[in-house]
């Protein structure tokens, strides 16, 4: 079980005691980075007013289905909003006290932090503008029918739209909102998606792979890693819950390869830097492809 908690906790390298990149990797990092990311997400679904947002509550699928399941658990009413976002603080903190590291926090760290995340948000900008190039196979089209020419994928978020205490809904397709409604998304794809397909998934594999099925540890891990990086990719344009196909994010190879390498990516980096790092990494991805699509390209 140790070594289950150790790689959630960025321990695949022994970097030196308190140094940056020890320190940063610690969940309590983890908790201090993303609160606010945590907060703008909640108060940006209830107050930015859209065409998207204004007929109900638009979420991220994997806050959904967070949201669900304490609701299948007993939680219910005005408290089912906070809920999700207390489950992540308190699942860190839980990494935190079994990891054993020290609790101090340096808030001088913050900032480089975030400049890290930009800068590892950078390689992924980079293969979608290769990838979604004009006119190369299963690159996306404007709602009008034309090529983006160029653009990169969107925020890397499937949502839902749900209404009074959290029922999923019909898909809505990312962009359909303003700017900052996708923005919004896509920073709480960053903490949602990679605390259900990095943290939860990634551990409970490593689990079942090492101590049921008694795989080698490096086995284990690049098992873990494709297979979080798939479902990543696949859950975008299909329901994994209730198995309906999401009709507004129809299946196409470039975008199923760009998200399941952008899934690995963001699997090595939770292994090597922690969930903080690797949440704010696909925040901030989200929020740059989101800028540079709308004021850059025109989309």
């Amino acid at each position: 079980m140790a070594d289950k908690f150790r790689f959630s906790t960025s321990q695949v390298f022994n970097f030196a005691p308190d140094s940056y990149l020890e320190r940063t990797s610690r969940p309590v990092y983890a908790v201090v980075f993303l609160l606010p990311f945590i907060i703008f997400y909640e108060l940006g679904t209830i107050l930015i007013n859209t065409d998207v947002l204004n007929r109900s509550q638009v979420r991220v699928v994997a806050f959904v289905w967070l949201q669900n399941f304490l609701e299948y658990v007993g939680f219910g009413g005005k408290s089912i909003w906070a809920a999700p976002a207390l489950v992540v603080v308190v699942i860190l903190l839980a990494f935190q006290v079994a990891s054993g590291k020290r609790w101090r926090v340096w808030f001088a760290d913050m900032l480089p932090m975030t400049v890290e995340c930009v800068l590892l948000a950078v390689p992924l900008i980079v293969l979608s503008l290769i990838l979604h190039s004009s006119g190369s196979p299963g690159a996306d089209v404007t709602v009008d029918g034309s090529w983006a020419v160029p653009h990169i994928e969107g925020p890397m978020s499937s949502c839902a739209t749900i209404a009074g205490s959290g029922a999923g809904g019909p898909a809505v397709a990312a962009g359909q909102g303003s700017v900052m409604a996708d923005v919004v998304t896509g920073v709480g794809a960053g903490i949602y998606e990679e605390l259900v397909f990095r943290l939860i998934l990634i551990c409970a594999l490593m689990m079942v792979l090492q101590d049921v099925l008694r795989f080698s540890r490096i086995r284990a891990v690049i098992i873990s890693v494709l297979i979080s990086a798939a479902l990543f990719s696949a859950h975008h344009h299909l329901d994994l819950v209730s198995g309906r196909l999401n009709e507004h994010d129809v299946f196409d190879w470039a975008k199923f390869t760009f998200r399941t390498i952008a899934g690995a990516y963001f699997a090595v980096l939770f292994a090597i830097r922690g969930f903080g790092i690797t949440a704010g990494t696909h925040a901030f991805y989200d929020i740059i492809a989101t800028c540079l699509n709308a004021f850059m390209f025109g989309r």
